[in-house]
C-alpha cells in the first residue's frame, strides 16, 4: 500500500486531492497514512469490498475528474500528466485509460492476444472479459451520474460490469504507453477467492441486457457472449453434480436463444 501511495505523490502532474479509502484493513495501513499529514484525506470503513470502496471515494472526491489505484498497483510518474493532456487536447472525451505491465510474482508477464486494448467504440471487445484495469482510468464525473457507480452486490467483475454500461455510451482512449504496473500472483487476491468468475460477468450481462440500451449488432453479440460463458459454467456445473445451477443456467441460454430468433439470427 505505501508504494501505491508513493507512486501517487510522486506525478508530475501534482493538482489533484488524494483519498484513501480504507476498506477494513487490520494492519497499520492508517499509522502509515498519517505520516503524510494532511496531503491524504483517509476514510475508514468495515470491509465492504472493492467497488463500495471506490464509490466512497468518488462521492468524497470534490474534483471532475476521478481517477483509481488500488493498493497492489502502482502509477508511472506521468500516467496523470499524460492523461490529462488528453483531456485537454480532446475536451469532449470523458473516459481515457492507459496500457499496463504485469509483475507476477516477482516476474514481468506478457499480457495474451485476449488481453489487448482498444481505442474508440470498444463495448464488443470488452464483453469476452474485463481488459480495462481501474488503477488505468480517468472519468468525468458526468459518467457516474449517467451510468451509475460500481455495482457493489458483485464481490468481483465490478468493473466488467461498468465499463459494459460506459462502453455502450461512449467511446473511450486508449493511451499506448504502459503507465500503470499491476502486481498479482498473491494468494488473497480476490480473481483467485471466487471461482467461476463468469458467474458474475453473466449477471453483468443480464443487466445491460435489460437496460434496453444497445443496438440490434450489440445486442446479438452479447447474447451470444452471454451463451458462452453459460455453456462453460455448465460444463463445471455438470462435473461437480450441481443439478440446480445447471438448470438454472440451461435456462438462461434457452431466454437467449429465444431473444436471438427475435432477432432474426440464428445460431449455427
Amino acid at each position: 500500500m505505501a508504494q501505491a501511495v508513493e507512486s501517487i505523490l510522486k506525478q508530475t502532474y501534482s493538482y489533484f486531492e488524494l483519498i484513501l479509502v480504507d476498506d477494513g484493513s487490520s494492519d497499520n495501513t492508517r499509522q502509515l497514512i498519517n505520516r503524510y499529514g494532511s496531503r491524504i484525506k483517509y476514510h475508514f470503513q468495515s470491509n465492504k469490498g472493492a467497488a463500495s470502496a471506490r464509490n466512497k471515494g468518488i462521492h468524497l472526491a470534490r474534483g471532475k475528474y476521478m481517477a483509481f489505484l488500488d493498493s497492489d498497483d502502482l502509477w508511472d510518474k506521468r500516467k496523470l500528466e499524460k492523461q490529462m493532456t488528453i483531456f485537454q487536447k480532446y475536451p469532449s472525451l470523458k473516459v481515457c485509460y492507459t496500457q499496463e505491465a504485469w509483475l507476477r510474482q516477482g516476474k514481468w508477464l506478457n499480457p495474451k492476444r485476449k488481453h489487448l486494448k482498444f481505442s474508440g467504440w470498444i463495448y464488443e471487445k470488452c464483453l469476452p472479459l474485463c481488459i480495462i484495469s481501474p488503477s488505468s482510468v480517468i472519468i468525468h464525473r458526468s459518467i457516474f451520474h449517467e451510468v451509475g457507480y460500481f455495482d457493489s452486490s458483485l464481490p468481483v467483475c465490478e468493473d466488467y460490469d461498468l465499463w459494459l454500461r460506459i462502453c455502450a455510451r461512449h467511446p473511450l482512449h486508449l493511451i499506448n504507453e504502459r503507465l500503470i504496473i499491476k502486481r498479482g500472483g498473491h494468494p488473497d487476491q480476490l480473481s483467485r477467492k471466487y471461482w467461476g468468475l463468469d458467474r458474475f460477468r453473466v449477471i453483468a450481462l443480464e443487466k445491460i441486457l435489460h437496460q434496453q440500451i444497445l443496438s440490434p449488432r450489440l445486442e446479438v453479440l452479447t447474447l451470444l457472449e452471454l451463451i458462452k460463458k453459460c455453456q462453460i459454467l455448465m460444463g463445471g456445473f455438470l462435473k461437480r453434480e450441481k443439478w440446480d445451477q445447471y438448470q438454472e443456467y440451461s435456462r438462461k441460454i434457452e431466454k437467449s436463444s429465444l431473444r436471438l430468433r427475435e432477432l432474426n439470427y440464428t445460431l449455427a
